[in-house]
């Protein structure tokens, strides 16, 4: 991780007026890391269950709405793969039906891909796996020569970090990576009450709130700033007819805080965001898709339709 662009990124986000921010990608530091682990296990958090619902139980399912052909030979790139908690029951699901195909994981750390490469490998005998380190679309550009039909996985409704633009952005990167006929599965959660969601990211042993917290800890740490923890708190709001999400620190009273030897005033009340969860339907997918090249083919949800993986085909 690189210091300086994370102090620049601070800086610049809690200088924004009227709304302090800090990005989210910083809460993944080795406790951040750990934490999100364990949001992912709470009863609250249903959105891995829900799309393990799809997976393990739809994958017939899934396998028809991809049309994919027998005969032919493809590559299944997932973007983020993580754990394959979810991905290993699609893989077993084709290599049971005989459908010939490479299984592409991306991501960043090779760490996990090692780790991954390795579950992988044992559960499913025989699968051919080709791990690529680095960034989606570099790695996307350099598969793109081949005339080999692409899947590209996206799931866990990692898609839905983003604000409506840089969604947007995203999913037209995405499309000019692609070929005519090439597929996406995109896991997004869908738009609900309040009560179903709000737990989700204010849960009752306070996972949630310490994960957020966390954030603070890692600035104090690495920028040598002076935040005092206990004079903030785990605000997060959602609303549905939004559809959007959203978690704050809140300043519990009229402070100053110095990072990288500059001072910040917060009013009693004010808060920072650090983060959105977007919900989405079929009208908000659509907008987002607009202009792309990208059209629905498919959705699967889960059996309590809390979650779905949409089939997109590049056009």
């Amino acid at each position: 991780m690189n210091v300086e662009q994370f102090k620049q990124d601070v800086l610049e986000g809690l200088s924004q007026h009227p709304q302090k921010t800090l990005p989210a990608k910083y809460f993944y530091d080795a406790k951040g890391d750990s934490l999100f682990i364990q949001i992912m296990a709470m009863p609250e958090y249903y959105l891995t269950n829900a799309e393990m619902d799809i997976f393990k139980n739809k994958s017939f399912e899934l396998i028809v709405s991809l049309g994919m052909d027998k005969n032919k030979h493809y590559e299944i790139i997932e973007l983020g793969a993580g754990d394959g908690t979810k991905t290993v029951e699609l893989l077993k699901a084709l290599v049971n039906q005989a459908y010939k195909f490479d299984y592409l994981p991306v991501d960043i750390s090779p760490n996990v891909l090692n780790k991954l490469g390795d579950m992988m490998s044992s559960t499913i005998p025989g699968l051919n796996i080709k791990p690529k380190t680095g960034d989606y679309f570099n790695v996307l550009e350099q598969l793109k020569v081949d005339h080999i039909p692409k899947i590209v996985l996206f799931l866990g409704s990692n898609i839905g970090n983003l604000k409506d633009h840089e969604a947007q952005e995203f999913i037209n990167h995405l499309s000019s990576s692609l070929k005519t006929g090439d597929k996406i599965v995109l896991g997004v959660d869908l738009i609900k009450s309040r009560e179903k969601v709000l737990p989700a990211y204010n849960d009752a042993q306070g996972i949630t709130r310490e994960f957020n917290l966390n954030l603070l800890d890692r600035i104090n740490r690495e920028l040598g700033a002076d935040f005092n923890r206990d004079q903030f708190e785990h605000a997060p709001c959602y609303k549905e007819e939004e559809g959007i999400a959203k978690s704050f620190l809140r300043s519990k009273k009229d402070q100053v805080v110095t990072v990288a030897g500059k001072s910040f005033h917060f009013d009693e009340g004010e808060t920072i965001h650090t983060e959105i969860s977007r919900k989405y339907n079929d009208e908000v997918l659509n907008k987002i898709l607009s202009g792309s090249g990208l059209s629905v083919v498919g959705k699967i949800m889960d059996s309590e339709s809390l979650f779905a993986d949409y089939i997109l085909e590049c056009n």
